[in-house]
């Protein structure tokens, strides 16, 4: 892992599964924070809101981690995968049960451009994925 783990994110704790750490790697024209996963930690579902642009990008850069868009399937994630994710998408990301996950996640940093945290996930899916 090239990127620093960062401090555990107390901040956002009540949003998480588990644990999860950041560290800013960028906070100027682009924000890029490295999130780390421990083992089995997934984050509430969460949507970017913008009227315009916005979004995230994730960059997976180690090991193993689960993309899941509201209703539709999950998709697995390994390092080197890259995920777009549009405003107004509804999704949740973490690490399988088994796994630790680290992802880069960029946002521009641009007026009227927030996140809106949701309901956490439902464990017993969650659990169940492969």
């Amino acid at each position: 892992m090239i990127f620093p783990v960062g401090e555990p994110n107390n901040a956002f704790a009540k949003y998480f599964v588990e644990q999860s750490y950041l560290a800013n790697i960028s906070k100027e024209q682009v924000l890029i924070v490295n999130v780390t996963f421990e083992p089995g930690c997934c984050n509430n579902w969460h949507v970017y809101k913008a009227p315009k642009g916005g979004g995230q990008v994730l960059v997976c850069v180690a090991d193993q981690g689960y993309y899941h868009v509201w209703e539709k399937e999950v998709r697995k994630l390994y390092s080197g995968d890259v995920v777009n994710i549009p405003a107004n998408f509804k999704h949740r990301h973490g690490a399988t049960k088994n796994s630790w996950f680290f992802h880069l996640a960029k946002k521009h940093l641009q007026k009227m451009v927030h996140n809106e945290w949701l309901e956490a996930a439902d464990d017993k899916v969650y659990y169940k994925l492969k």
